[in-house]
Parts: structure tokens; sequence; C-alpha cells
């Protein structure tokens, strides 16, 4: 009778083992339907991404239509545009989506980019304190700018300005800015504690902005995203130098040996600038904010005498 019971104490041991090792997932691992769908595909396509494109939530809304279209994985790497394309030069991502116009030339001109569309684009806008302690309500940037400057260095108690200081994207846009308010931008880098550089993507940036009753310049997209989170509000909405175009770029694999999904790359370029995409990014936030978080390069959107031309044709795939 002992040996009996120790016998299916075994048995029953044996087969909970058995089942915990067919069911569990490593920590750290989703164990979602889709995930797991993800997680079951034989190639994984990775992209670095400008954060304000995670942020505001848009891959989370186009990887499951990517996925099914390519049974293919896309791994989303969000950083600023500089780390991003950083992630391209070393061939750790096979393409990457950003927006910072001169960085992506150069990056294209030194040989480690091809094949650029541009797929969407938005505006910035300067936020901050409802009592807008620098007085900068509906002026330029350009004026606004220079009178956050001033009230900085007047009180910096009284007037604060957070930057991204993260070679992202908006951080190139807030230095065109400076200097095109007449500022050498080290001189304004240094110019005290009334400016802050937060080191951090765009959500907890505007996060630090509001804890420390700062303005800060922000894409418009993860400003509405995060709006219920913040105690800022828009102060200086419209300029020229606010628009904000996002681009796709494949990693070149004549420059960098590990870029080995050029197809695929081409695949996903070519998918973003699809009609269908197109429309699914026209749609993206309307039900939540009433309007799209960002707009569509096609259709004619974009209106600004700065947008680069749409490119209508897709890539050769090869």
């Amino acid at each position: 009778m002992k040996n009996f019971k120790q016998f299916a104490f075994l048995a029953v041991t044996i087969l909970m083992l058995m089942s915990v090792f067919a069911g569990c997932t490593p920590a750290g691992q989703a164990t979602d339907n889709k995930s797991a769908q993800a997680q079951s595909y034989a190639t994984r396509f990775k992209i670095a991404t400008t954060t304000s494109l995670n942020d505001t939530g848009l891959w989370d809304y186009l990887k499951p239509v990517f996925e099914k279209k390519f049974s293919t994985a896309l791994d989303v790497v969000a950083a600023g545009t500089g780390a991003a394309l950083d992630y391209g030069k070393r061939g750790d991502v096979d393409a990457v989506t950003v927006h910072d116009p001169a960085a992506e030339a150069q990056f294209i001109s030194d040989g480690y980019g091809i094949n650029k569309r541009s797929f969407a684009f938005n505006y910035f806008i300067v936020v901050g304190p409802a009592a807008d302690p620098a007085g900068i309500k509906g002026l330029s940037p350009e004026d606004a700018f220079k009178k956050i400057y001033a009230g900085g260095m007047a009180d910096a108690t009284k007037v604060k300005f957070v930057s991204r200081g993260d070679n992202s994207g908006t951080y190139a846009k807030e230095k065109l800015i400076w200097q095109a308010a007449g500022f050498t931008y080290t001189t304004v880098e240094k110019s005290g504690k009334w400016y802050v550089e937060a080191g951090k993507g765009m959500g907890p940036s505007l996060v630090m902005a509001s804890e420390q009753g700062a303005y800060i310049l922000t894409d418009v997209s993860t400003f509405l995203a995060y709006g219920s989170k913040l105690n800022l509000v828009p102060v200086v909405e419209s300029g020229q130098i606010f628009l904000n175009v996002y681009d796709a770029i494949a990693i070149n694999p004549a420059k960098v040996a590990t870029a080995k999904m050029l197809p695929m790359a081409n695949n996903f370029i070519n998918w973003l600038i699809s009609d269908d995409v197109q429309n699914l990014i026209a749609t993206y936030g309307v039900d939540k904010y009433g309007k799209p978080l960002f707009n569509p390069m096609k259709g004619g959107g974009c209106k600004d005498p700065g947008c680069p031309k749409v490119e209508d044709y897709t890539v050769p795939v090869k």
C-alpha cells in the first residue's frame, strides 16, 4: 500500500510538471493570442521608430495588420530619431521610421539608407501652464522662444522650458527654432536653471514638463494622447516651422552587412504608403479625439509649402 501511494504521488507530480512545462512561457514573454501568433512566425522584421509614433499607440494599431498580411512578426524598437538611425547604421534593424529631414539626408548620403518615402505628417506645438507666465499665447514659434528665453533668464522659478535633449527629431526641431529666433543653441543650453534637458522620450518629457510647470515643444499627436495626464495647454499652435513629416527608410545591405531583409523592408515601405494603410492612418484616433492623430501623405492632405512631394509609386521589391 505504501509503495502504491508513493507511485501515485510520483505519477501525479510528473503529470503536473508536464502540464506546467507544456503551458508556461518564460518570464517577461507575452501570453496573449496576438503575441503568441507573432512568436509563431518564422520570419521577424525589425524597425526602429521615433517615440511619437510609438507613444501614441500607432504601431500597436498597425502592427497586427502588417503581421497578418506578410506572415511576419514585426519587432518595434522605440527611440529618438538619432538613436533610431544609429540602430540602422549598426544593422540592428531592417528599416527606420523617423522625422528629422537633415539627419535623414545625411543617413542616406552616407549610404546607410535607401528607398525613403514619406508616409504621415503632423505639426509641432508649444504647450505650457495655463497661466502662460512668459506671455507667449498666439505668438509665432520664433517670437515665443525669444520671450521664453527672456522670462527664464529674468526668473527661473516662474518660466521654465523642458527640452527633449536626446538627439531626437523633436530636439532637432527645437534647436532649429532657437536658431530661427536668433540664438546660438549652446548659449541657450548653458543659460541657466530655467532650461531643463529631460533626456527622455516625448511622453515622459511631457509628464516632466507638467510636473515642473514648464513649457515644452511637442508633436501634437503625443500631446493629445497624453493630454489627460497633463496640466499643460497649447499656447503656440501655428507656424511654418512646425511642420513634422514622418519618413520610412530601408537599411542598405550594400553598406550594412547585417541588413539582410531588403525585400521585406521594401514590402514594409510599400505597405505604409498603400491606400489601405494610408486610410488606416487617416482614421486613427478619430473615435477618441475627434480627429486623426496623424495625417496621411496621400490624398493631398499636406498643403504646407514645406511638404515633400508625395511619392505615389512603390519601391521595387528585389
